[in-house]
């Protein structure tokens, strides 16, 4: 089936994308941090809103779901664990439910850690995975929340996915995440050459939120902590638990 995936800015630095299938006239959307850019995306393309899937309960990546839903009807999906704090709940999902999107399956993953209850829309045949705030393009977003053995197993469950997933994150960080990564892992060339592939995209006004996890596998420290190079920028000895890695760099990069 073809669909087609637009991903464009809100606010400051934020991301939301919309997923239409052409053939039933179906439009999800994945986060909703503005009505406004959403609204005008939608009717640039001449598509009718039909579901809201939410992240998580931040508002850069809710606030512009009531209004939507009001103006389009759309039904909203987002964590049975965060309900509480979420715009009320059309339909609430847990880690292993599957539901339709747009005339194909989802899958839900408990992402917790930047909050808990931060949950991850995965699209196999989309070979898409939607992360908001976990899994960020060449970082993951900060503990606000979660401890760091809760983020580290949310960041290997996405990791686990296949390597061909294209990773959609919820925000224009990725410049801010290079340098980062230079910072402590900064002998890898696949590090080297993303720096200078974003810089270029940046400085033509391209987006760099949307990757692919192999490249993020091979250049995103926070999915590397298992190896000598982390373990060393850690100041951590070789045997150190990946996860004991996770927590010292993440705890560094908070203060980077």
């Amino acid at each position: 089936m073809s669909l087609e995936i637009v991903t464009l800015p809100a606010l400051t630095d934020n991301y939301f994308s919309l997923i239409h299938n052409p053939q039933t006239g179906e439009t999800t959307l994945v986060d909703a941090p503005d009505a406004k850019p959403i609204t005008a995306a939608l009717a640039e393309r001449g598509w009718k809103l039909t579901q809201i899937l939410l992240t998580h309960h931040h508002p850069d990546h809710i606030d512009g779901a009531i209004e939507l839903q009001q103006q389009f009807g759309a039904e909203i999906v987002g964590a049975k664990a965060d309900v509480h704090r979420l715009p009320p709940l059309d339909h609430a999902v847990s880690e292993g439910d599957s539901f339709t999107v747009a005339g194909i399956s989802c899958s839900v993953i408990d992402v917790s850690g930047h909050t808990l209850g931060h949950i991850a829309f995965y699209m196999p045949d989309l070979n898409a995975a939607f992360t908001g705030d976990s899994l960020m393009a060449f970082g993951c977003g900060r503990l606000f929340e979660g401890d760091p053995d809760v983020m580290y197993e949310s960041l290997q469950k996405l990791a686990a996915l296949p390597h061909h997933t294209v990773i959609y994150s919820g925000h224009e960080y990725s410049q801010g995440n290079g340098a980062f990564a230079a910072a402590v892992d900064g002998d890898n060339p696949a590090v080297q050459a993303r720096i200078i592939v974003n810089t270029e995209k940046r400085a033509q006004g391209h987006a760099t939120g949307v990757s692919t996890l192999a490249l993020e596998l091979d250049s995103n420290p926070f999915l590397r902590c298992h190896l000598s190079a982390l373990k060393t920028s850690a100041d951590l000895a070789e045997d150190a638990d990946p996860m004991q890695v996770f927590a010292a760099i993440r705890k560094r990069k908070d203060n980077f």
